[in-house]
């Protein structure tokens, strides 16, 4: 008979994830682990099997936070500005976290037609509103929103890694400021 758990998955998970958020997915071992619930790692390994299960956990949890960032992004008009707003306010507060997701060398390199896809499940919202809010087509829509979110990312990253600060209304000026140059761009096709 394997022995009693002392601690359920979701405690496990829980203090998992607050050493993440902390301090990153390099800092979650067994020992670190172990030492958030006051105990050894032993009691760890009667409800997982490995710590890479325990990462994984800890990944879902940080795609569904992250997932609550867009979606709150999303009620905002236009959507996709608040998406914007969304992503870079998850890289600014919580910076180990959008390391986990968006600074970490990735397997395999995907196609840039497919990347926006990998990011979570409001993109199809997110490319409607673009084109229902400026009458673009689809494929015009996916060009602006691949440039909005490259615009996005690099403001998130300076942001995640302390290298400057921006205020909630520099960020909103410098997204729209963007958006209607990229929107004049690709509504015109304008050679340079």
């Amino acid at each position: 008979m394997p022995p009693k758990a002392k601690f359920i998955k979701e405690e496990i998970i829980k203090a998992a994830f607050e050493i993440v958020s902390a301090d990153g997915m390099q800092a979650l071992t067994a020992r670190s682990l172990g030492q958030k619930l006051k105990s050894s790692a032993r009691p760890i390994f009667t409800v997982f099997k490995s710590m890479n299960e325990v990462q994984c956990e800890v990944l879902c949890q940080t795609k569904t936070l992250y997932n609550s960032y867009i979606s709150e992004g999303l009620q905002e008009k236009p959507a996709f500005k608040g998406v914007g707003k969304a992503y870079i306010r998850f890289a600014k507060e919580q910076p180990e976290l959008f390391r986990l997701l968006f600074m970490s060398e990735q397997n395999e390199v995907p196609d840039v037609n497919s990347v926006l896809f990998l990011l979570d499940y409001n993109n199809e919202k997110i490319l409607k509103s673009i084109e229902e809010g400026y009458g673009l087509s689809s494929e015009l829509s996916k060009k602006l929103y691949l440039h909005l979110w490259i615009y996005s990312h690099g403001i998130a990253v300076l942001l995640a890694t302390n290298v400057c600060v921006f205020s909630e209304d520099e960020i909103s000026s410098m997204l729209s400021e963007v958006c209607i140059s990229i929107l004049k761009k690709i509504t015109t096709e304008v050679k340079l």
